[in-house]
């Protein structure tokens, strides 16, 4: 017995089915974006090529044809990354059409300076986004703990600096009082020279008891 031939050859499943119901709106939104891009970058190409034909200013179509592509890639009709080949593509292909270089309205202009005009530039940009995340925006909670902490910090040095002031006046107070125990300290704190020793007496009598008790020679005849 002979099988019918199956006529549907899709998904099946009801997860499946939901797909392609997604990817046919998905397609209904994103394919009139794709075919402006491709419009609008095909009128700035005949503008460009031929601009006796058209009446279309070459500037204006490149950055309306700019304008569309970036459309395209931020809805997720093409690729951010695509978008940023066409556009460069483009661009490259007007401004040697036109013959110059004043088409250059997409794209990142570059600046040639030298190696110590860019290491000051980036210094200062460092030090610009350092200075920004410094002051950046503070919660109320944030805020209430900063006006805390420098309150906190201001009384402690106040309560320092009234203590030294105060020990300051009592020892000058104390100074005042007792003016004799100063002197009396002093004359504690410096040592007392040692008395030198008397010569003994004694040393000198003896030689002169010894001198007297000897009998003097008496002179020999000759």
């Amino acid at each position: 017995m002979a099988k019918t031939p199956r006529t549907w050859t899709g998904a099946r499943t009801p997860s499946g089915l939901k797909r392609v119901r997604q990817a046919q709106r998905r397609h209904e939104v994103l394919q009139p974006r794709r075919s402006a891009a491709k419009t609008y970058v095909a009128k700035a190409l005949a503008a460009a090529t031929q601009p006796a034909d058209s009446s279309i200013d070459p500037a204006a179509a490149l950055a309306e044809a700019l304008s569309a592509l970036d459309r395209a890639a931020k809805a997720g009709a093409i690729h951010p990354n695509a978008a940023a080949r066409r556009k460069s593509r483009l661009t490259i292909k007007v401004n040697a059409a036109v013959g110059g270089a004043a088409l250059q309205t997409g794209g990142r202009v570059v600046k040639t300076t030298g190696k110590a005009a860019a290491a000051k530039a980036a210094k200062a940009r460092i030090a610009a986004g350092k200075a920004g995340k410094a002051k950046g925006a503070q919660t109320a909670a944030g805020k209430a703990r900063a006006a805390l902490s420098k309150t906190a910090r201001a009384e402690a040095a106040a309560a320092k600096a009234a203590a030294e002031s105060a020990a300051a006046d009592s020892e000058a107070t104390a100074a005042k009082a007792s003016p004799a125990r100063t002197t009396a300290a002093k004359a504690k704190a410096t040592p007392r020279k040692a008395a030198t020793p008397a010569k003994p007496a004694k040393a000198t009598a003896k030689t002169a008891s010894k001198t007297a008790s000897k009998p003097k020679k008496a002179p020999t005849k000759g």
